[in-house]
């Protein structure tokens, strides 16, 4: 029998967004609210198959199938999981743009990950791939629950599908990595860097897989997802943390761009999703300043971080920071343009000095 764990829901909007519309006037959202406070009720910890979290585990002997092994359900606005499948690997266009759009978006991110770092799936084994659509009514997020991904359809008034923002597939599997890599306690600083993390490979998978260079891309976590009625243009901004949205009815971004505006808070796991900006920001500073495509750039040296044995569990900004730049100087060499652009990067957001 698989041992069980529990595992806090990885979730693309943060509660205090979805607290927001929850708490809005009725005759603002009003087919927001239920979807809302179905999607705040959610954000606990479920049960999940425990997974051996750490660096170079293997789950089986021979090698793995190097192909995404998608496998996309139908939820049928239920929160029963899976749900009916609907689309496996190999198969064509259902012409459900959910399932299609989550199919393409597991497809991409493996490419991503195998192209790119050989990582074969997102525990290194080949786990394969499982997603779940139209879950729930209206539902107001997407979430990576410790084994596979979960997508809602947004109540049309402040969210879309949650399926159609490649980089929130991205995230929401980079969480999956994460769980099998470091094991970012999802706490504090480090469960920021376990958000931040999720963004900087989101945005990557994205980048890479539109070809875009650092400068071409627009650092934006989840653009399109919010419909014409809210005032903002994604959930995040990673260039410019703070200034995502600004809305009169949500209220406007909160996330900082520096230690100078850290959020000292209990809610929100220690405010993982607000102070993540940070880190984000860093990660924004370096790629930029090194250029070119940023998977080659910050990006590997991002990995080579997540994947070193002196990142601990539970590691803040600063010892993160630390491990970037000696990743960095083993990478590119010491004093390189690379190593000094990340050191750089950590030392304007204030996080070293």
């Amino acid at each position: 029998m698989v041992a069980m764990t529990t595992v806090p829901l990885r979730s693309v909007v943060p509660p205090y967004l979805l607290r927001a519309i929850a708490d809005a006037p009725a005759d603002a959202f009003p087919r927001a609210t239920p979807a809302a406070r179905t999607a705040l009720a959610s954000l606990g910890a479920v049960a999940a198959p425990k997974r051996e979290a750490r660096l170079g585990v293997q789950h089986t002997a021979a090698a793995p199938d190097r192909s995404p092994q998608r496998s996309v359900f139908d939820a049928h606005g239920t929160t029963t999981l899976p749900g009916t499948l609907v689309r496996r690997e190999g198969s064509t266009d259902t012409g459900d743009a959910a399932v299609d759009e989550a199919y393409a978006g597991l497809g991409a991110t493996h490419a991503f990950w195998l192209d790119v770092f050989d990582r074969v799936s997102i525990d290194g084994a080949g786990l394969p791939l499982v997603a779940s659509v139209h879950y729930g009514s209206d539902y107001d997020n997407a979430y990576w629950d410790g084994t596979q991904m979960v997508f809602g359809d947004g109540d049309g008034e402040v969210f879309r599908r949650f399926t159609i923002a490649l980089d929130v597939i991205g995230h929401e599997l980079a969480h999956g990595v994460t769980q099998y890599t470091a094991d970012l306690t999802y706490q504090g600083q480090s469960g920021a860097l376990n958000e931040s993390v999720s963004d900087v490979f989101g945005s990557l998978v994205a980048q890479y897989t539109a070809g875009q260079t650092a400068e071409q891309a627009t650092w934006l976590i989840g653009e399109g997802l919010f419909t014409p009625a809210v005032h903002g243009v994604a959930l995040r901004s990673m260039k410019a943390p703070g200034t995502a949205y600004d809305d009169p009815v949500l209220g406007k971004d909160p996330q900082p761009a520096t230690m100078a505006d850290y959020l000292d808070t209990t809610e929100d796991s220690g405010g993982v999703h607000t102070n993540s900006g940070i880190p984000n920001h860093a990660f924004y500073l370096a790629a930029t300043a090194i250029g070119g495509k940023a998977w080659e750039g910050a990006g590997a040296v991002w990995w080579d971080a997540l994947t070193s044995p002196q990142v601990s569990a539970s590691i803040d900004f600063a010892g993160f920071a630390r491990v970037t730049v000696s990743a960095a100087e083993a990478r590119f060499g010491a004093g390189s343009p690379q190593a000094s652009a990340i050191g750089d990067a950590w030392r304007t957001v204030g996080v070293l000095s």
